[in-house]
């Protein structure tokens, strides 16, 4: 059994419970006082993810510090706090120990990958990366989920699959850390692009062709950027994609509807009440589009939409209205 830190409280929930149930020994880590105080009182986090029972056992704390003697390191903050919260830590990890991260997206201003910005912050420490189709929701409820973890050192990586797997959790490893991460960030953006389908009334042909088509230019950027193209058929990519653009657990999802609702997106992220990756990352995503040089027509129409009020319809009816293309362009042409 490993002794496990996870920073976050998010994810991280779902993560201390089903490691807790797997005999680990978990120690939760919040930079929010009130929220573990939360946490402790009511035996469960009702903000985040209520009817889930947080056993006492589990130990919470504010203090970084208590991560001195982890041999594994969860990061699940938002993807803002990652670097802040890598950087606050780094000072009481013990030599060697394995930190995985379960954020997904982009730094803002500078979009590294955030398994870029926990190198920069803990170069002593091996970087995993874990991704897949995982709700929280369903995590904590032991619904059967595959993952990956990712990382260039097939060793760390196998470690942290030895220390995650139980009966409903399969993880896979992969070397492919790049296409991993990609998919995991730029997904949200596909996501976000669903639910304005579904809060504009669209059909199943519409999301059908959102996803697909979405696929289709994650993969061109994530090669241009280094990616292996096969990781975007599997569980990081069409898997992740998938369960975030169909279920309400998504909060990407759940944003997008109330814009096609005809919500602003500012409004709409408000009354969602929980971060929504997919509106930063598509501002990252479309820089990267940029930086690249990769056609990536649904990213930038949901940016005109995010950062200039675009209405979703012309968004549409201009995606629609787009030159002809023939659907088999290999996946590293612009098209």
């Amino acid at each position: 059994m490993a002794s496990i830190f996870i920073a976050g409280c998010g994810f991280g929930t779902a993560l201390a419970v089903m490691l807790h149930k797997s005999g680990h020994e978990v120690c939760m880590w919040s930079k929010f006082k009130e929220e573990i105080e939360e946490i402790r009182l009511h035996g469960e986090n009702r903000r985040l993810l209520p009817g889930i029972a947080v056993d006492s056992s589990i130990h919470l704390t504010t203090d970084l510090a208590d991560a001195a003697s982890a041999d594994l390191i969860l990061m699940a903050p938002p993807s803002f706090a990652v670097r802040e919260t890598a950087h606050a830590i780094a000072p009481h990890l013990k030599p060697g120990a394995v930190v995985a991260n379960v954020a997904k997206g982009f730094e803002e201003g500078t979009q590294l990958r955030l398994s870029q910005v926990l190198t920069e912050e803990l170069p002593e420490h091996p970087i995993v990366v874990l991704s897949g189709p995982s709700h929280a929701e369903e995590i904590a409820r032991n619904v059967p989920t595959t993952i990956v973890a990712a990382c260039e050192n097939r060793a760390s990586a196998e470690y942290v699959q030895d220390v995650l797997m139980n009966t409903n959790l399969r993880v896979y490893v992969n070397d492919d850390i790049i296409g991993v991460e990609l998919g995991g960030a730029l997904k949200n953006i596909i996501a976000v692009c669903a639910g304005i389908c579904d809060g504009m009334g669209l059909g199943d042909n519409s999301k059908a062709a959102l996803m697909t088509r979405g696929l289709a230019e994650i993969a061109r950027l994530g090669v241009k950027m280094g990616a292996q193209p096969e990781t975007f058929t599997g569980l990081t990519g069409m898997g992740d994609l998938i369960v975030t653009c169909t279920s309400m657990h998504s909060r990407n999802r759940r944003a997008g509807i109330l814009i096609g609702e005809g919500l602003s997106a500012e409004e709409a992220v408000r009354r969602v009440g929980m971060t929504v990756e997919g509106c930063s990352a598509d501002k990252a995503a479309y820089a990267l589009s940029r930086k690249y040089n990769v056609e990536m027509p649904i990213t930038t129409e949901l940016y005109l939409v995010l950062t200039e009020g675009k209405p979703a319809a012309q968004a549409l009816q201009d995606l629609m209205e787009r030159p002809r293309r023939h659907e088999n362009e290999k996946v590293w042409m612009n098209g």
